[in-house]
């Protein structure tokens, strides 16, 4: 009888050590076939833009908000940051960053796993971070060439927004596969730097900073595919696939008749 009183308050006590864990409910992404349609100018260009994509609302207790929409197509990643009541724009100062973790390692120190894409309002280029560095100064991120087809860029959404017409800032992000793997679940962070306040997801904090400190992997919440169409096949290695399987198939009916 003790043994079971034992067991059964270790079992309470595990499940509250992880209560936290599970209250974090993931971002939950889908598959859209017109993100090649997507203009990467930092704002909605046109209304139904972004409409084909997953919705999330991260609110503050300040009454502030962002809108994050999230899509997948082919082999990129696809990421909208409407901040709708930031209205207060401070060009080449104000920016938004998206990090994956994309073996969903949870750790405490940033790898080579886990990268950070930078997007600044005013400017049409990424920063793009990578962790496994040594240096605690520089939150153990290093940053290192963007590759060929990474977008990340911040500006000022209006009359087009879904949401408001009030110039406010928003942010667009196109981020390959080839960079953060194919998963149908990645960890996963947000944070968003106005006029030197950082609101952050999964936290849901706002936090008077002067320089912003990305959390740590272990804190991130995380971003899934439900129907596991995030690692899909491109169409090309699909027919190859089909033409091999079937090249096999015709092969071995004719061996077996050649042999009966």
């Amino acid at each position: 009888m003790r043994f079971i009183i034992i067991l059964f308050a270790l079992i309470i006590i595990c499940m509250l050590s992880t209560s936290n864990v599970f209250a974090i409910e993931p971002i939950m992404i889908t598959i859209s076939a017109d993100r090649d349609k997507v203009i990467f100018d930092g704002k909605w260009t046109f209304y139904k833009e972004w409409k084909n994509t997953s919705l999330d609302t991260m609110n503050f207790v300040d009454g502030n908000a962002f809108v994050l929409r999230t899509a997948h197509q082919g082999n990129f990643v696809y990421a909208m940051i409407d901040a709708i009541t930031f209205t207060k724009v401070n060009n080449h100062t104000d920016k938004a960053t998206i990090c994956f973790d994309s073996n969903n390692t949870k750790s405490t120190i940033p790898d080579a796993g886990d990268y950070c894409i930078i997007a600044t309002v005013g400017e049409n280029q990424p920063v793009l971070l990578q962790g496994g560095s040594e240096l605690s100064f520089t939150n153990h991120y290093t940053k290192i060439s963007n590759p060929p087809e990474l977008e990340g860029v911040g500006g000022v959404s209006d009359i087009s927004d879904r949401y408001t017409t009030s110039p406010h800032e928003s942010y667009e992000f196109k981020i390959p596969t080839d960079l953060i793997g194919r998963s149908d679940k990645y960890g996963f962070y947000i944070e968003v730097l106005n006029s030197h306040k950082l609101y952050t997801w999964p936290t849901q904090n706002s936090t008077s900073l002067d320089i912003s400190k990305i959390s740590s992997p272990d804190k991130w919440g995380e971003i899934v595919s439900p129907d596991k169409s995030l690692p899909e096949f491109p169409i090309p290695v699909i027919t190859l696939v089909i033409g091999f399987l079937l090249f096999i198939y015709m092969t071995r009916t004719k061996l077996i008749r050649f042999t009966s």
